[in-house]
């Protein structure tokens, strides 16, 4: 079924949106009781030595951190301190976080080291000053050059075999610097400064938004490039749009941007939170996550639609909400992205919970 494209232009000027009324008080109390139940759940299944999971990838270790430290709980310091330790044990001397591999790039340098490296920066920890500065110089290091379709990039490891890259590594790395950007100060004198090129990294990302069609606005994963006539495809759906958002607005684009601006009309006219637009159920909590981050990171309160503005920080509260577990935890029944891990929904599950509220972390 073709769907009608309409504009934010068309609706209201984007610096204008009209702020939505505050949380209900009674939903905030809820979705308090779930994120205290939902850090309980998470702080149970730890192992002894700090880990979640899948103990080769930091990053199902460090996205639990990262949600229990922005959760705010009181009593989850030795949690947080098991976490760290287990970590840091897994950061290699060229700075990333990662476990090696029998194959080259099979240990998922960059995107481990990206999720690693904004878990312990959330900590607050000043002592990790050093780890972190050793991390955006490996991340840094990542960044493809040249002159191809890869330039400005970043894919899953900066020793894969072949020159990839794709915007949910991009994303990754763009937010992990912007995130971590203020430790920069910090580093030695005489070190060499860490940071991305962010002219580049935009270049890259702004390749990846549909400029026509259906889903005109919305981001894709990466350049597909079916049969032989070798027609660049763009498959643009849901998740992927949030995180071009936030890699848009960690490259210094405002909200007013007509590129931004675009990718928001996408956003309104596909708006559910009842499926990851374009993939079904599949990646629903990296969804909830992402939209959540990208949304509060513009500040926004509402969406414009045509008949009405969307109240997103309530809407998706709600739903994330109603799919908690009676024992506090959160999984998905389809296991694309590995999301039938219920630490992994789990934790994505309270940091859209987190980024939901008003005072976003």
């Amino acid at each position: 079924m073709k769907r009608t494209l309409i504009t934010l232009t068309a609706l209201l000027p984007f610096a204008r949106m009209a702020t939505a009324e505050p949380i209900d008080p009674g939903l905030a109390q809820q979705a308090r009781a779930s994120i205290e139940k939902g850090v309980a759940w998470l702080k149970a299944q730890q192992k002894e030595n700090g880990a979640w999971s899948e103990e080769n990838m930091p990053a199902l270790t460090a996205l639990p951190l990262w949600a229990i430290a922005a959760s705010g709980q009181p009593g989850t310091e030795a949690a947080q301190k098991k976490a760290v330790d287990n970590l840091l044990g897994k950061q290699q001397p060229d700075g990333g976080f990662y476990v090696q591999q029998e194959r080259q790039g099979a240990g998922l340098g960059n995107y481990n080291t990206c999720v690693c490296v904004t878990a312990l920066h959330a900590t607050g920890r000043k002592d990790l000053t050093s780890a972190i500065l050793k991390a955006r110089t490996y991340i840094a290091a990542s960044q493809y050059s040249g002159d191809d379709a890869h330039a400005g990039g970043f894919g899953y490891d900066m020793n894969a075999q072949r020159r990839y890259t794709d915007l949910n590594n991009t994303f990754f790395s763009m937010d992990a610097m912007r995130r971590t950007q203020s430790v920069e100060d910090l580093r030695p004198a005489g070190e060499r400064r860490a940071d991305v090129h962010w002219d580049a990294a935009l270049k890259y990302v702004e390749q990846l938004q549909s400029k026509e069609g259906d889903t005109q606005g919305g981001f894709a994963y990466n350049r597909e490039t079916p049969g032989e006539d070798g027609k660049v495809v763009l498959r643009a759906y849901g998740s992927m749009t949030y995180a071009g958002v936030l890699s848009m607005l960690h490259a210094k684009l405002d909200k007013g941007d007509p590129r931004v601006r675009a990718a928001f009309d996408y956003a309104s006219r596909f708006w559910t939170v009842e499926e990851n637009p374009g993939q079904g159920q599949q990646g629903l909590f990296f969804y909830f996550n992402i939209m959540s981050r990208a949304l509060a990171a513009t500040g926004m309160d509402a969406l414009p639609k045509a008949d009405g503005a969307i109240r997103w920080r309530e809407e998706l509260i709600r739903k994330v909400l109603s799919m908690q577990r009676p024992d506090g935890s959160w999984a998905n029944d389809n296991n694309r992205w590995w999301e039938n891990d219920p630490v992994l929904s789990t934790s994505y599950a309270l940091l859209a919970l987190a980024f939901a509220f008003p005072s976003a972390p």
